[in-house]
């Protein structure tokens, strides 16, 4: 009987693989309402994700150059086992700039859907434990559906050492005008301003708003976050679990023209929001794994008296999330 089942069981779709035009796999998410996304293998980096009236929700640097083994700016991507240059080994580490696997047993996640989910895998090289001798395997579920855009990060220790790492995901937005933005749910925290040589300081305004360039680490942040642009009256809502820092960056105009992979206006049009694990380094002990979740969400903004009221907007989602999801 049980075999009879497995035939009559429909098969999954095939994974929607195409070569860009430089070769490279290009993996095409869908869903039912209309929304897309855009994976490539090298770097595991999410490249587009637009909503069903096919928007662009993501930025990418009008720079960005496909030629080259190197990331591009822009998009949502990975950066493990370093963030930035707080360590020994490359610039945000390697898994930005290695070409992914396809993750053919995801498990303990149940079975992706291939025309709106897709699981990746990179293992330790040689060259990784050259730098640092610990073996792991990092693996990545990219999953859409109506509005949302969900990453499941795990990072497994296959070693008998301890493996200690930081990692973030960067999510580069497309915003109408910096100057219109305004990042709410950090409100009193402490950040790291990297512009100030890592001093500490407490956030004091209601909301971030931006009139120059911005390089903050936010420690401890809640699990949720809104970025609202009030020209497009479009709001994004990060919601991060096992991942407690949050990382504020805009260029602004004078290091953007320093910048060879972002055009010189880029900054205007992009706001850079990392979920992110960076102040304290996470542990593995032998064989232990780490899981995270990122979602971003889109949603439209309300407008009171010319400001949106952040409580509303969380309010509205968590209501709204839960009612169709159940917490995570």
């Amino acid at each position: 009987m049980s075999s009879i089942r497995a035939r009559l069981r429909p098969r999954p779709m095939p994974l929607n693989i195409f070569p860009d035009m430089e070769g490279l796999p290009r993996i095409i998410l869908t869903e039912a309402t209309g929304s897309s996304a855009e994976v490539l293998l090298y770097g595991g980096q999410v490249v587009s994700w637009k909503n069903e009236r096919k928007e662009e929700l993501l930025f990418m640097s009008s720079k960005a150059n496909w030629k080259q083994s190197k990331a591009n700016r822009g998009g949502i991507s990975v950066c493990f086992p370093q963030f930035g240059n707080l360590g020994s080994l490359e610039q945000h580490g390697s898994a930005r700039n290695r070409l992914w696997s396809l993750d053919r047993d995801p498990s303990p996640l149940p079975p992706s859907d291939n025309q709106s989910s897709v699981d990746l895998i990179i293992k330790s090289t040689g060259v990784d434990l050259k730098n640092r001798p610990c073996s792991f395997e990092f693996r990545l579920r990219i999953s859409l559906s109506a509005g949302k855009l969900i990453l499941i990060p795990r990072v497994r220790n296959t070693d008998n050492k301890t493996l200690s790492f930081t990692l973030s995901i960067s999510n580069y937005l497309s915003v109408s005008d910096i100057s219109e933005v305004r990042v709410e749910g950090l409100e009193t925290l402490d950040y790291l301003d990297n512009l100030l040589n890592r001093s500490r300081f407490t956030e004091q305004a209601d909301a971030i708003t931006f009139d120059g360039q911005m390089d903050r680490l936010y420690l401890r942040t809640p699990t949720k976050i809104a970025v609202i642009d009030h020209e497009k009256k479009r709001t994004f809502v990060l919601q991060k679990n096992a991942m407690p820092d949050a990382v504020i960056w805009n260029p602004g105009y004078r290091k953007a023209k320093a910048l060879p992979d972002l055009g010189d206006a880029d900054y205007k049009f992009m706001i850079c929001v990392d979920s992110a694990a960076i102040e304290t380094p996470l542990m593995l002990k032998p064989y232990e794994e780490w899981k995270g979740y990122r979602e971003l969400s889109n949603v439209s903004s309300s407008y009171c008296s010319g400001q949106l009221d952040p409580s509303k907007v969380l309010y509205f989602f968590t209501k709204h999330h839960n009612a169709a999801n159940g917490d995570y």
